[in-house]
């Protein structure tokens, strides 16, 4: 019965989160909801952003959708100094509308619009959720150019390792085989730091990016 209730509990949170990541502004008596469709919202795949405009009811947790809300208003999306303005399309939910959008950069978002809802005027930037790069939802994981990174300090590390039992193995010439000893095993000392620190940056990134 635990695992039945946990099992519930864990779809129940995933079926909620989408709704955290939309922001909701109120304007004169509406309530318009922006955000994505699909969320997380990912680089290069189709997505829409989505709407919800309503009324609230008298009585409390009573609304009403309004249509026709954007018959007034231009829509636009922007992210840093680039804008399009988008075409929005009613679902068949009164209140409810979308506009389809493939997302090519990642970072954050947001949805201007200027106009009127049935003669309340309206002039609104919207923050929605960031995009995130493909690594979020990639599986298995790609191999980047810090996986190679990574992969060529090992390597070093090793190869460096080896060369220093070889010189110890081998009979002192002249002082100079404890040198080159000391030299490599500094070699060594400075390989392994940089190794960690980018292993470091990667667990950062988060799981998919630390992957080899």
């Amino acid at each position: 019965m635990r695992i039945h209730a946990a099992v519930a509990l864990l779809l129940a949170a995933g079926m909620a989160a989408p709704a955290y990541a939309h922001t909701t502004v109120v304007v004169g008596q509406y309530e318009i909801e922006a955000g994505w469709g699909t969320e997380p919202p990912i680089v290069g795949i189709r997505n829409q952003l989505v709407f919800k405009v309503i009324e609230r009811g008298e009585s409390e947790g009573t609304y009403s959708g309004i249509t026709g809300a954007f018959t007034d208003i231009r829509a636009t999306a922007v992210f840093g100094g680039a804008t399009k303005e988008i075409v929005m399309s009613s679902d068949p939910r009164p209140g409810y509308y979308f506009s389809p959008i493939i997302p090519t950069k990642t970072g954050s978002y947001m949805v201007e619009l200027e106009g009127q809802i049935q003669g309340t005027a309206v002039s609104e930037l919207i923050p929605i959720e960031d995009v995130e790069p493909t690594s979020l939802l990639d599986f298995p994981p790609a191999a980047g150019a810090g996986s190679a990174d990574v992969e060529a300090l090992k390597n070093a590390v090793t190869a460096l390792q080896q060369d220093v039992r070889t010189g110890a193995a081998a009979p002192a010439a002249e002082g100079g085989a404890p040198y080159d000893i000391a030299i490599l095993g500094l070699s060594i000392s400075g390989a392994a730091i940089v190794l960690s620190a980018v292993a470091l940056a990667r667990r950062r990134q988060g799981p998919a990016a630390a992957a080899p």
